[in-house]
């Protein structure tokens, strides 16, 4: 072992070394708001970190509760947790600069709502755990579906501004204020959470044994926000283009790092958002907050036009936040406790349209009755400078693959084609007003993705056909049961997009409308209804849009409002871009960025100059993904010797490994797990082995 004395190396003893001490220097933070004091302590190499703080304590003599404080290293920005670990092992020296300080502290959260609250979180637990106990702070079941978004730092200033003027969303609901005294999460108490008050669950099958209601009473996140005013929603919206979204989409946290870790400060701001789309065991009796919180996540999503859609499904949107609103104005408080039992045969159901296989692969087909449709629809195949020209062939649909024929009596014979649908996106070209049932098929070829449009006559032949194509591209047949029940969707969805009053109803009365009908679309589809001023400031509400969101409004009046919220997920659910991150990469061999969009249930590679997807791979097909971290390259390899490699160029490539490996994860969730998450598989799943 070698020492420098006076400039020259001389050889000491180990003995010698064991009992050299040096002088380090710790940072103090006593209280919220103070700078904190510095302290020097004489230390050792082999003293542990349990033994520094303790030294520490003794030497600051001030009568506090240092429970929650920890050791945090500046430099290399981690916490010193492990407090059976020596300086040595840590490798602290005496150039380390160490703060003591609490490892909770106030974080500034916007809701999905938009509103924001301040609670106190824990800044030295990896985020996957922070979020837990947020969530459980709130109230809000399956915190594996959110996370924690940054908002981008590299905004246009004019949009930076615009957001800053919205005074309407800037009320901070200080929660530990309101608790009466030190707030927080975990085995802290918050507002809306008592430790007397723990639900309990049943053993078999693993929702709760109480109601929303009965743990936690009047709860102000299970009321819905009234809309904006069209000035204030004006100034919070932006079109954004794909690129802007992987902007966005950059600022996901890493979860398996801690805040602090992660440079996000005391009272930073961040946003609570549903991360994952994949939204398991929706209840409303139990649910209450996070049904409220993923409908506000998706109106938002509508109004700020963040995934795009018809106008006539803008006005199907509006005319169910109009009933939302009219619902939330005049309903008492909501007693969930007697909410019908959701029967576990429809809700397996329910949850096979958005898991990635699993468990629900118990929801065997027979294979030996697979069902089929045979039916006369109309076909087009896309082709440069020619018009759209559907031709009618006769189609039959048997397991996975659609075969059409010149006409029903030819069938007997070898057919015109075959589309093989496995692995293909299938997307609604429909407009219910004007009568036009298509289904957009884009399928799988080598060099990218060939499309096809098929037109049905009417809804229901439109309902069973897009049913049993979208079943197919996930390589299903129509022998599961859930085909039923995604018909009957389909149906319920194409009857909210009608504009037509019921037969047998009178026009909508315009008057009838207390809000002003502005408030309910997004700023750019205003515009197409603005009225013309009718004086100097004066504002008038479109009587065109506002006929329109009434009509609308007709078909779904009878919904309680707990089912008018359902209505909105399923329908924001049932959009063709829903739930879809987009991220721009680079390829393996490619010399120009892409897009990558990530879904619930496969990945979409896209042509960033047209918008287009151009090849759509399957998590169902995937056989393994790793990322090689010398080279920051995602490498995934899928069934029939496909594979691919990109690297990330708008953020770091854990981000989009860790979304392919959340919504793995997500597919091993059952009802059996009595709501306990399996947090060792999830970064083992997400953390791509760094």
């Amino acid at each position: 072992m070698f020492h420098c004395r006076d400039g020259v190396r001389v050889m000491i003893n180990t003995a010698e070394y064991g009992n050299t001490s040096w002088e380090l220097s710790v940072q103090v933070d006593q209280r919220d708001g103070d700078e904190g004091m510095r302290f020097k302590l004489r230390v050792k190499g082999d003293l542990h970190i349990g033994g520094l703080m303790l030294k520490l304590v003794e030497k600051i003599k001030a009568p506090q509760d240092w429970s929650d404080h920890a050791l945090w290293w500046e430099q290399r920005s981690c916490w010193l947790l492990k407090t059976h670990w020596t300086l040595d092992k840590y490798g602290v020296q005496a150039d380390a600069d160490l703060r003591y300080t609490p490892q909770h502290k106030p974080l500034c959260l916007q809701l999905p709502n938009m509103k924001t609250v301040k609670l106190t979180v824990s800044y030295s637990a990896v985020v996957f755990k922070t979020v837990a106990e947020i969530c459980r702070a709130l109230n809000i079941r399956r915190p594996e579906e959110l996370s924690l978004l940054k908002p981008p730092d590299n905004l246009p200033k004019k949009k930076k501004m615009k957001k800053d003027k919205n005074p309407a969303l800037e009320d901070i609901l200080d929660m530990d204020i309101f608790n009466g005294g030190s707030g927080g999460t975990g085995e802290r108490s918050s507002p809306l959470y008592s430790k007397t008050m723990v639900p309990t669950y049943d053993p078999e099958n693993g929702t709760p044994a109480s109601a929303t209601s009965l743990w936690f009473g009047d709860n102000p996140l299970t009321s819905s926000q009234p809309n904006l005013p069209p000035e204030e929603l004006a100034k919070m919206y932006q079109q954004l283009s794909m690129v802007d979204k992987a902007i966005i989409n950059a600022g996901w946290l890493d979860s398996s790092r801690s805040l602090m870790e992660q440079g996000i400060g005391e009272h930073d701001r961040l946003q609570l958002r549903f991360k994952y789309h994949c939204f398991f065991d929706l209840n409303p009796k139990y649910d209450a907050v996070r049904i409220t919180q993923l409908y506000e996540q998706a109106r938002w999503s509508i109004l700020l036009e963040e995934i795009n859609c018809t106008e006539e499904e803008m006005l199907m949107f509006a005319s169910l936040q109009y009933h939302i609103c009219k619902m939330t104005i005049s309903t008492e408080p909501l007693d969930f406790s007697n909410e019908p039992e959701i029967d576990e045969v429809e809700a397996a159901l329910s949850n096979l349209e958005v898991t990635l296989g699993g468990k629900t692969d118990r929801i065997l087909e027979d294979i030996t009755d697979v069902p089929k449709l045979a039916d006369s629809l109309k076909l087009f195949r896309p082709k440069r400078l020619a018009l759209r020209s559907y031709k009618e062939y006769w189609f039959v649909f048997k397991d996975t693959t659609i075969s059409y024929y010149k006409n029903k009596e030819t069938a007997s014979g070898e057919p015109i084609e075959q589309l093989h649908l496995r692995g293909c996106e299938v997307v609604p070209d429909v407009n219910v007003t004007d009568k036009k049932f298509g289904i957009k098929l884009l399928l799988p070829v080598a060099d990218g993705m060939s499309e096809v449009y098929i037109r049905c006559d009417n809804e229901t032949q439109y309902a069973k056909w897009k049913a049993a194509c979208t079943l197919a591209s996930k390589g299903k047949t129509m022998a599961y049961s859930s085909y039923r029940s995604e018909v009957k969707n389909i149906q319920s969805f194409l009857q909210m997009k009608s504009l037509a009053p019921p037969p047998g109803q009178s026009a909508p009365d315009l008057d009838a409308m207390e809000m002003n009908a502005e408030c309910f679309v997004s700023p750019r589809y205003t515009k197409r209804y603005k009225p013309k001023q009718t004086g100097r400031g004066c504002h008038q509400s479109s009587p065109v849009l506002t006929a329109r969101i009434l009509e609308a409004h007709q078909n779904i009046a009878s919904l309680s409002l707990n089912e008018a919220k359902m209505r909105f997920i399923h329908a924001w659910q049932s959009l063709a871009e829903f739930g879809i991150k987009y991220y721009i990469v680079r390829f393996r061999g490619s010399k120009k960025d892409e897009l990558m969009g990530i879904s619930y249930n496969r990945l979409v590679r896209i042509d960033m100059s047209t918008g287009l997807p151009v090849t759509t791979w399957r998590f169902a097909n995937m056989k393994q993904w790793n990322v090689n971290w010398e080279i920051r390259q995602v490498a995934i390899e899928f069934d029939q010797n496909v594979s691919i490699a990109f690297s990330c160029v708008s953020c770091d490539c854990k981000v989009v490994h860790e979304y392919i490996g959340g919504y793995i994860f997500l597919s091993t969730r059952s009802k059996d797990q009595n709501e306990t998450l399996d947090e060792e598989l999830f970064h083992k799943l997400t953390g791509g082995q760094e």
